[in-house]
């Protein structure tokens, strides 16, 4: 990754993180490359993990579970606002909250995929079109719409309808509107803008709404993805 980039990373601060293939090629190409890169979003959030995440799925189940239960006791890296996962690019919206946590938890996570992904289609060199983007969030009126743009990618990029929008997999989107699923997405921030997961809903499928905040965050989002 460079070395020097123009956003300086803070602790308590929001960042809008992104990359895609290189050429804008495919990065993922079946559920279980989606599930292995949602997997090791969730492994690499904790602080100063002891194991990789190859060596965690070496050990044996029982082994899995207590290591499990010893990062749940661990301090975060970040936290992960939401995120969305499309066929050649990547959406990220993290809080970090220890000094250098974005650079290890991303430099981890897409290290690791890298690795997974050349190994399982015999590929080599890089994946990614250059070292990640990163993008500062200054206001929560910056956040909730970036976290709309985020969450309705897959249909603004026609990879699925608006109708299956809701039940799109590779996105943080199904947690924000079950609270009783089990996640480790961090959903509170976004919603305590919201009375309902339903009004969050409809923030999120209000279309002239989108359309009229575009501008004001195209500087937020990837370009000419």
């Amino acid at each position: 990754m460079a070395s020097k980039r123009a956003v300086i990373f803070q602790n308590d601060c929001i960042y809008h993180l992104f990359n895609r293939g290189v050429e804008r090629r495919p990065i993922f190409f079946t559920p279980r490359d989606y599930k292995r890169f949602m997997s090791l979003l969730e492994y690499y959030r904790f602080h100063e993990i002891a194991k990789s995440y190859s060596h965690f799925l070496r050990l044996s189940l029982i082994e899995q579970s207590v290591f499990r239960q010893s990062l749940e006791s661990k301090t975060t890296a970040i936290d992960i606002l939401a995120f969305c996962l499309m066929p050649n690019h990547y959406h990220i919206i993290v809080k970090q909250n220890v000094d250098r946590g974005i650079h290890s938890f991303l430099s981890n996570v897409t290290n690791g995929y890298t690795k997974y992904l050349n190994t399982k289609r015999e590929r080599v060199g890089p994946l990614y079109q250059g070292p990640f983007k990163a993008v500062y969030i200054e206001t929560d009126e910056q956040l909730l719409h970036l976290s709309r743009y985020v969450h309705i990618n897959p249909t603004v990029s026609n990879v699925v309808t608006l109708n299956a929008l809701s039940s799109y997999p590779w996105s943080s989107f199904p947690d924000y509107l079950d609270n009783s699923a089990k996640s480790f997405i961090n959903t509170s921030k976004i919603l305590s803008h919201f009375k309902t997961n339903q009004e969050y809903k409809d923030f999120v499928y209000d279309h002239i709404s989108y359309a009229e905040q575009l501008e004001k965050i195209k500087h937020l989002a990837m370009e000419e993805v």
